[in-house]
């Protein structure tokens, strides 16, 4: 009987990193080394090297997708003989705490509002869709926030509802890394764009299916592309105390900030608080919600230590 290995099998198509690279092909770099030092977030180390490399062949595969995805929809319109505006094109990044999600919707926003005809592209945190922290604090969850009960999934069910029914304009909440909350009575408004970016720790997420068949939606049913950052659990704690580290010196030191109490830890005691809320907070939310949705995700990135993705995997279709 034939020997069958994981990959034979798997719903995805893995390449190294040179294999996924040469599908750029003729796909040009529209982003200038400022723009791309400017996207990068603090402790993430994205270079001209890891767009061209990563970024552009996802760029000219999306390209493919979304042309496809237009053509499905106005198949559909002749179908039903309607005249419905066609719906923007919704893509998820989700992935751990300190991976890089930031980083790559951005870069990915940056790379598709460049495209030939010019797309409106707008990206969306799911952090403005948190409990605000009275909230959390009421119903003792301020240790679990980032985790999907610390989310108002209704109201970020209904905004992504509204923007792929095509409504105009739709309001989204905005939080506030420096405070820490969800800032009241102000919003972003979202536009009819032609690809929505949607970036957050959970979006993958499902929940308990319904015994009686009845319909529940997840906002990745929304998404018509996903991706998942990915790393190494040991590596990800390196990334994340490196980054309390820095934060010590730049955000946490603002008197207003959440985190000012951090401010004037030494480096031993810095470690070990970022350590300690990692321990028992991150990673908990890491294996009990995160890493279970990865293999929902249409793209899964996975980055070594270096923070270079080293690999790509893509699910067949």
């Amino acid at each position: 009987m034939e020997q069958r290995t994981a990959q034979d099998v798997s719903p995805y198509r893995v390449f190294s990193r040179a294999e996924w690279a040469i599908r750029r092909e003729d796909t040009p770099m529209t982003l200038a080394p400022g723009e791309v030092a400017r996207l990068r977030s603090m402790h993430d180390r994205l270079d001209m090297s890891e767009v061209e490399e990563i970024y552009l062949p996802l760029s000219r595969l999306l390209s493919f997708y979304v042309a496809a995805m237009q053509r499905l929809f106005g198949a559909q319109q002749a179908f039903l003989g309607t005249k419905d505006a066609k719906t923007p094109y919704i893509i998820g990044v989700g992935g751990s705490v300190a991976v890089g999600k930031s980083t790559t919707a951005r870069v990915l926003q940056a790379l598709l509002a460049r495209w030939p005809n010019v797309p409106k592209v707008d990206l969306l945190t799911t952090d403005g869709f948190l409990f605000p922290n009275a909230v959390l604090e009421r119903e003792g969850l301020m240790d679990k926030k980032g985790f999907p009960e610390s989310y108002d999934l209704p109201a970020l069910l209904r905004f992504l509802s509204d923007i792929k029914a095509g409504r105009r304009p739709v309001h989204a909440p905005v939080y506030s890394h420096l405070v820490y909350d969800v800032v009241p009575n102000v919003w972003i408004e979202i536009d009819r764009p032609d690809i929505l970016i949607v970036e957050g720790l959970n979006v993958l997420q499902t929940g308990r299916l319904p015994k009686d068949g009845k319909a529940i939606p997840f906002v990745s049913d929304f998404f018509d592309f996903s991706v998942y950052i990915d790393a190494d659990e040991d590596v990800l704690l390196s990334w994340y105390v490196s980054r309390f580290l820095t934060l010590r010196g730049t955000s946490f030191a603002d008197p207003k900030s959440y985190f000012h109490r951090y401010a004037r830890l030494s480096d031993r005691e810095a470690v070990e608080t970022a350590t300690d809320i990692w321990n028992r907070i991150n990673l908990v939310n890491l294996r009990e919600n995160i890493v279970p949705t990865r293999q929902r995700a249409d793209l899964i990135l996975k980055k070594s230590e270096s923070h270079q993705v080293e690999e790509v995997a893509l699910r067949r279709l």
